[in-house]
């Protein structure tokens, strides 16, 4: 039996979670993101997401697994020694709602903590189709970071 590994090919292999989704299988999907983004690998990243995926992340519209890489990249080159924190929001079959919280310092040394909420779309594959981010920007000081990964649920600010 031969494993696809590729989800470029015409039949990519299913990337479960699968929907419909449960909260337990919600929660590891968030989980499954989370740990993928934290590693700042775009590739990696775009690879959960279908090849002609829709994304809004603030002001900018992407089209396509390509756009997310070059997207990603140039995000990873600002956002230096970033590190996100994600807790499933709301659920239903085939879509999941999450907020967010990540924390990143510019080339200057400003550290910042941005806080978001995600929509997400799937396909039957497990494959996010769309995605839509609402982001803001707050500047902290580096005694005031907290963002750890994995670790429970985000406080409210």
């Amino acid at each position: 039996m031969t494993t696809r590994t590729d989800p470029t090919s015409p039949d990519p292999d299913p990337r479960p979670p699968l929907p419909p989704f449960t909260e337990e299988t919600a929660r590891a999907k968030v989980q499954a993101a989370e740990d993928a983004w934290n590693t700042r690998d775009p590739e990696r990243v775009a690879g959960a997401y279908t090849e002609d995926t829709v994304w809004r992340n603030r002001d900018r519209f992407l089209v396509g697994r390509e756009q997310v890489v070059e997207f990603l990249r140039g995000k990873w080159e600002r956002e230096q020694e970033y590190r996100l924190r994600k807790n499933l929001w709301a659920f239903t079959d085939d879509r999941i709602a999450v907020r967010f919280q990540y924390e990143w310092h510019d080339a200057d040394g400003q550290w910042w903590r941005s806080y978001g909420n995600e929509l997400w779309e799937f396909d039957e594959l497990g494959y996010m189709s769309r995605r839509e981010a609402s982001i803001n920007d707050v500047a902290i000081d580096e005694a005031d970071l907290r963002v750890t990964p994995g670790e429970g649920e985000l406080p409210a600010h």
